[in-house]
C-alpha cells in the first residue's frame, strides 16, 4: 500500500489542484479500488486491491450538511466538477448544501454513490472517455 500517494492526492484535491480523472488515475495506479468520503466524520477511507485500508482526515472546509437531499443539487455539483468550472472545495460546499452526508467512489466499478442523511442515494457512472 502506498499511503504517501493517497495522502498527496487527497491534499492536492482538497487544495483544488486536481480534477477527478487525475485523482482516479493516480489512486488506481497506487492500487486503490475505492474510497469513502464521510463528510459528517471528516474522514476519507481508501480501500486497496490487497484488502488494506488507509484513513485520512478531511481538511477542506465543510458547511453543515443540509437535512434535505437534493438530487438536482448534487447532479449540478457533479456536472460543474466534470466541466472543471468548480474544483473540490466548491464541490464539497455544493454537495453538503445538497444534503450529501457521504459518498463512495468505486474506481474499478467506475461509479460514485452519493448518500443523503435519510438513506437517499444518487448513483453517478463515470463519463465515457471521448474518442
Amino acid at each position: 500500500m502506498n499511503a504517501n500517494v493517497m495522502h498527496e492526492v487527497m491534499t492536492e484535491t482538497q487544495a483544488g489542484k486536481l480534477i477527478f480523472p487525475e485523482v482516479v488515475r493516480r489512486l488506481a495506479d497506487a492500487g486503490v479500488e475505492s474510497y469513502f468520503v464521510d463528510f459528517a466524520a471528516g474522514k476519507e477511507t481508501f480501500y486497496t486491491s490487497t484488502g488494506e485500508t488507509h484513513i485520512e482526515d478531511l481538511t477542506v472546509s465543510r458547511d453543515p450538511i443540509a437535512e434535505d437531499f437534493s438530487e438536482e443539487g448534487i447532479v449540478a455539483a457533479i456536472r460543474g466538477a466534470q466541466a472543471d468550472t468548480i474544483r473540490y472545495p466548491e464541490f464539497v460546499k455544493r454537495a453538503t448544501a445538497a444534503g450529501v452526508i457521504a459518498y463512495w467512489a468505486y474506481l474499478t466499478g467506475r461509479k460514485v454513490v452519493y448518500f443523503g442523511r435519510q438513506g437517499q442515494m444518487h448513483v453517478e457512472e463515470f463519463p465515457q472517455p471521448r474518442p
